[in-house]
């Protein structure tokens, strides 16, 4: 099947997300002189802040954002350089510092301190006031073994606890003789369907991953036009995720894995499978999946749309929310005459554009050679495409960093604090219940730093720790 022409309005659609900011007005140099400053803020720990920390959407700017523009090197023409920017800001925020932009009655430097947003007046710093009364049930405001263990019954397991269970774990008397209880139970319900099967909560956290259709799914359950099954990334991912693997393998893997069975759900590694046809030597885990090239790629010439869902769906930063910008010298370049250069997206495209070039010889729909590592893609699919097409490179940048390929760029990405970050805060939303707040931000950042060194990025390790947390232990 030849391949299609990309519809014009799509690309006008994704230049309209993107190009909220321009290079004038919403700085890229601004999250990291912020950070600069305030080295020990919430929004600083392992990541940067949005462009939306200052701005409503570039170049409006928020309360904060309105009360920082008087001070950034005032006297000198606008629109500022980036140099000038980034050299004036640090002198802009200590002198709004007392100051409080939004009035909520919290202090910019407090506020940006505890982790709440000094341009919101919604969002407060944590007044550190907790309940009221007595509960003769839990102790509130505390951690409860007691309320972790039927809480991890339900969460982990799927079922509550019955009265003698209860009764029997109270009996248990020391609190280091339950906790030990609870670490012993967390590993039987780890095991169980409700957790690892499919449709299990794994299956729930991997679903913005993966963004499965099915109606164009094969296989198992297949849809009325199958064509690709993403029960083989749901599989990695529940691989990449349990016993003692490694969670980076959901970017890094050469290999697919099998699933088979209920009660238990057993996933088992394999070499190859016959509904994935990239190469091993291309295989970047759920990044080369076929269902990935099929529904992220498609038919484009430069997958944009690909690059963008992996860095929003496996580190959690989404360009559409001008998040994760690093903009790369010399760019966008527009090799595909999109119109990317355009001031309103030229500032995130100066990052999109470069973390979408490894994925220049990855192939999604396009008959026989579909879902693929084609070597010269470009110049094989495309022939009659814009001049400065074939000049796409394979090489890109992530995070400020350069790569040569999509295997190098996964790795990058997987061995990042952001990976780490949005590993745990998938987790900690799933049990936890919501993102970390600000007065969980202490728990939050000892958690993903301990399951990126201490526990070797093992999911399972990590979760012994998040139910040890305050904010998952006290009622």
């Amino acid at each position: 099947m030849p391949p299609l022409p990309e519809p014009p309005r799509r690309w006008w659609l994704l230049g309209l997300l993107l190009g909220l900011a321009t290079p004038a007005l919403a700085k890229p140099t601004g999250p990291a002189a912020f950070c600069a400053e305030y080295p020990t803020a919430p929004a600083c720990q392992g990541t940067q802040p949005a462009c939306t920390y200052c701005h409503v959407a570039p170049p409006q700017r928020n309360a904060y954002g309105a009360a920082l523009e008087p001070h950034l090197a005032p006297g000198k023409p606008r629109p500022l350089s980036d140099e000038d920017f980034a050299a004036a800001l640090p002198a802009a925020l200590r002198a709004i510092a007392t100051a409080d932009a939004d009035g909520d009655g919290a202090p910019n430097q407090f506020e940006v301190e505890q982790g709440s947003l000094p341009g919101d007046a919604t969002s407060v710093p944590p007044s550190g006031v907790c309940g009221g009364g007595e509960n003769p049930q839990f102790k509130v405001c505390q951690y409860d073994p007691r309320f972790v263990y039927r809480r991890m019954l339900s969460d982990f397991c799927g079922t509550s606890p019955t009265y003698v269970q209860v009764a029997t774990f109270v009996e248990l008397g020391n609190p280091d003789t339950q906790r030990a209880f609870i670490d012993q139970e967390l590993d039987r319900c780890l095991q169980s369907d409700f957790w690892r099967g499919k449709h299990g909560q794994l299956w729930k956290v991997a679903h913005p991953k993966i963004r499965p259709i099915g109606s164009i799914k094969s296989g198992e359950d297949a849809g009325q036009i199958p064509l690709a099954d993403y029960d083989d990334d749901y599989a990695l991912f529940t691989w990449s995720q349990t016993d003692d693997h490694d969670a980076r393998d959901v970017l890094t893997a050469t290999f697919h894995v099998k699933r088979a069975g209920t009660n238990p759900t057993t996933y088992t590694s394999t070499p190859s499978l016959p509904s994935q046809t990239v190469d091993a030597a291309h295989r970047a885990g759920n990044m080369t999946s076929a269902w990935t090239l099929t529904s992220f790629v498609m038919f484009t010439a430069l997958p944009r749309n690909a690059a963008s869902q992996m860095y929003r769906a496996y580190l959690g930063l989404d360009i559409a929310k001008q998040e994760g910008l690093h903009s790369v010298a010399s760019e966008p370049r527009d090799y595909d005459a999109k119109g990317v250069q355009a001031p309103q997206c030229a500032a995130c495209h100066a990052t999109l554009d470069p973390l979408s070039y490894p994925y220049r010889n990855y192939n999604g729909i396009s008959g026989v050679l579909s879902n693929r590592y084609l070597p010269n893609r470009l110049e094989l699919l495309f022939p009659n495409d814009v001049a400065t097409l074939k000049n796409t490179p394979e090489k890109g940048v992530i995070l400020g960093q350069p790569v040569n390929n999509l295997l190098e760029w996964a790795r990058v990405a997987a061995n990042s604090d952001a990976f780490a970050i949005s590993t745990v805060t998938d987790y900690w939303k799933l049990l936890v219940g919501h993102a970390p707040l600000p007065e969980e931000n202490e728990e939050f950042v000892h958690t993903w730093q301990a399951f990126r060194s201490t526990h070797g990025y093992r999911v399972q390790k990590m979760l012994h720790d998040l139910i040890r947390t305050e904010a998952y232990g006290a009622p």
